[in-house]
């Protein structure tokens, strides 16, 4: 039986921690290092000179889709939905050539399926990127600040991690967190370099549960820590992602902590969050080094998008 020695060194050292978590956390949000007026944060760092570097990475010309098909029955976050409506607004056929045409439109959420998350997405106690706060950005015709239409094209080296056979399952745990140390030791068993600009990504194998195992597949995921984070965003990467829906680990190794990884990225470091990442095709071919490049869509005031970025090597 433990002494009340004991036990009182064991409640100070778990109020040390919690206080520690706390101090983390409640931190306010810093300024952008790229100034008052930044809404792009770390694809500052994209150049003509980075570009240029990363096209030298394309050797064969083999290009991968990294996006995924949506519809319908796409599993996604909590209250999301989409679909698409296709009609004909005029069935008459015009001229002499008997022209006729079908149109979409689009309903529910833009985050469903492979999507961008941007700065205006995460934010801590609705302070977001470079200080700008909810109430004075948020309407329902869209954000006044860090919209997506902000960001340029993403043209940059692209990395990914192979997480899967560093853990040797086919699905990596949900719950189970990469540490500075596993990044690593994968980025070194494959011979990738993590570097400042880079779109680093990590397959953990749960875009298999979709459509087979849905309420799982929304439960949870293997992800990056708060270590983890604070390593690649110091490192200066401009984008992070995965192939399931929350990039980060969940649950999270803290458990009074929501979404942590996510909001840090966004809001201590301007990176850009993707999700749903299809990247098997990347790892099959240890295509760990490639050209990634996007061009999302530029809905003015969208704080999220689906986009279909592709890797060239």
């Amino acid at each position: 039986m433990k002494s009340l020695k004991q036990k009182l060194r064991n409640g100070i050292v778990a109020i040390a921690l919690t206080i520690g978590f706390i101090n983390v956390y409640a931190q306010e949000v810093p300024m952008s290092p790229y100034g008052p007026d930044d809404e792009i944060g770390a694809l500052n760092l994209i150049t003509q000179e980075s570009v240029l570097n990363a096209m030298k990475l394309v050797k064969n010309g083999k290009v991968y889709r990294l996006g995924m098909v949506v519809n319908e029955k796409t599993p996604a976050f909590r209250h999301r939905y989409f679909h698409i409506e296709t009609l004909q607004p005029e069935t008459k056929a015009e001229g002499s050539n008997k022209f006729t045409y079908v149109d979409d439109q689009l309903i529910g959420w833009t985050g469903v399926g492979s999507q961008i998350n941007g700065l205006s997405h995460y934010g801590r106690d609705n302070v977001h990127y470079n200080g700008h706060k909810v109430e004075d950005f948020l309407s329902v015709r869209g954000v006044k600040k860090l919209g997506l239409e902000k960001l340029p094209p993403i043209v940059a080296r692209g990395v990914v991690l192979d997480m899967r056979s560093y853990y040797n399952q086919d699905i990596v745990k949900e719950g189970t967190v990469f540490s500075v140390k596993d990044i690593e030791k994968v980025a070194k068993k494959q011979g990738t370099e993590i570097r400042k600009g880079d779109v680093v990504l990590f397959y953990t194998g749960w875009t298999k549960l979709m459509g087979v195992d849905n309420e799982r597949y929304l439960a949870g995921g293997a992800g990056i820590g708060t270590e983890a984070a604070r390593y690649l965003g110091e490192k200066g990467v401009v984008a992070v992602g995965a192939d399931n829906w929350s990039f980060e680990a969940v649950p999270h190794e803290n458990a009074n902590l929501s979404f942590p990884v996510n909001q840090m990225m966004a809001t201590e470091f301007g990176v850009q969050v993707l999700e749903n990442i299809l990247v098997d095709e990347l790892v099959a071919d240890k295509a760990f080094e490639f050209l990634f490049i996007l061009g999302h869509p530029l809905y003015e005031g969208s704080t999220q998008v689906q986009i279909n970025p592709v890797g060239i090597r």
